[in-house]
């Protein structure tokens, strides 16, 4: 199976309004009073203190950045990132709900900008400016939501118009270009199971801090085990048994058992140990 048929291209860039702006007043008071240079440090105030709905959207917006990486793989340079065909239903479907649900966040911070101002005017008190404040429709062009999705370049079908042998070093470098990307990617996959079975065997390891030992502690490396399914797109047969024997090493485990039992911590431990000494990684 080639990586045209298992996998696309996709770029997501998501603009938002920081609403933070530098107070030179403050920032030349505070070195007044300090006797410090004025290079020394900026004071910068959050313009919807007091309100929490651009902060909110940020946070969102920054929580939309992780999961599109979580679920992708780097490409190149210039944004394109990897994506397994069989992954493709799934995060369409996720990506359009999140992007409509970041237009509606901002629609109601463009929609009670003038409300939200009014409150942050309380909390800033004699730093409140009102020109610092980009009109509703200013504010509106700043956040923007854009995802694009598209075939991986195939080298057998350039469409160019150059002598042979011209297409021929351009087909090769497409090749060889494809093949380093797609290394890096499997790269990538692999070094997210090898930092989950290291953070494993780190905290097992630490068995006088049961508190460390929380849900999430079997629940990330099953939602990674499913991921891998479809982050694997060349089918790599190591990397596919790395992951059924983390799979098969937590697939009856109990994080209340392992909070409790010395024991049962130990023998997980000697099974996730056991998969980071067989593959190179």
């Amino acid at each position: 199976m080639s990586i045209q048929s298992s996998a696309v291209l996709v770029r997501l860039n998501i603009s938002t309004w920081a609403a933070r702006k530098k107070d030179k007043t403050q920032s030349a008071e505070v070195a007044a009073r300090t006797g410090a240079d004025s290079k020394a440090g900026n004071y910068t105030k959050d313009l919807m203190v007091g309100t929490r709905h651009v902060k909110k959207l940020n946070d969102f917006a920054a929580t939309c950045r992780l999961d599109y990486n979580k679920m992708t793989l780097p490409w190149d340079d210039r944004g394109d990132r990897l994506l397994a065909t069989s992954l493709v239903f799934d995060f369409k479907n996720d990506f359009n709900q999140k992007r409509d649900d970041f237009y509606r966040r901002r629609d109601y911070i463009c929609e009670h900008r003038d409300e939200l101002v009014l409150v942050a005017s309380h909390y800033l008190g004699a730093m409140y400016d009102p020109t610092d404040y980009p009109s509703a429709d200013e504010i509106y062009a700043k956040y923007k939501w854009q995802l694009s999705m598209k075939a991986i370049p195939d080298s057998g079908h350039l469409c160019v118009d150059l002598p042979q042998q011209d297409l021929d070093e351009l087909r090769a470098e497409l090749e060889q270009e494809n093949e380093e990307k797609l290394k890096n990617a499997t790269g990538t996959a692999w070094a997210r199971l090898h930092e989950m079975l290291v953070g494993m065997s780190e905290k097992l390891a630490q068995s006088d801090d049961k508190k460390r030992f929380h849900d999430t502690f079997l629940t990330n490396p099953r939602d990674l085990c499913e991921l891998l399914t479809h982050l694997n797109v060349t089918k790599d047969p190591e990397l596919e048994r790395a992951r059924q024997m983390l799979e098969a090493s937590i697939a009856t485990a109990n994080v209340d058992v392992l909070r409790d039992s010395e024991h049962t911590r130990q023998h997980m431990k000697s099974k996730v140990d056991a998969i980071l000494e067989r593959f190179e990684w």
